[in-house]
């Protein structure tokens, strides 16, 4: 059962949101965002957890761009912002990362914005 998806905006280009399902991601598409980022380890907490495989077929089918860079919902490492860096300057815009609640993509993206800084 789909049910309408929360979308926090963070900036004009990125936005977070909790687990998504596959039938979300024509929502995603709809709503204008050219890629998701998916930052949930399959089978973290729930079986019937969406997995990482079916929602990138959907978003592929929807043309979206679409990366798994799965982090821990505890602690998130500066290599694993510095991927996200690298991901938010490679992908079209907007992005959507999502989580099981929406928390630590954001937190990894407060986290990626200050590598991409002291990148210069």
């Amino acid at each position: 059962m789909s049910y309408p998806l929360p979308i926090q905006r963070l900036t004009d280009e990125v936005s977070a949101a909790p687990q998504m399902d596959a039938s979300q991601v024509t929502e995603v598409a709809a709503a204008g965002f050219k890629s998701i980022i998916n930052n949930r380890p399959d089978f973290e907490f729930e079986d019937d957890q969406p997995t990482n495989a079916s929602i990138e077929a959907e978003a592929l089918k929807a043309g979206l761009a679409y990366r798994f860079l799965p982090v821990d919902g505890g602690y998130q490492s500066p290599e694993e912002a510095a991927q996200l860096a690298d991901l938010l300057l490679e992908l079209p815009k907007p992005i959507l990362l999502f989580c099981r609640s929406g928390t630590r993509s954001t937190r990894l993206f407060m986290m990626a914005v200050q590598n991409l800084r002291e990148r210069g």
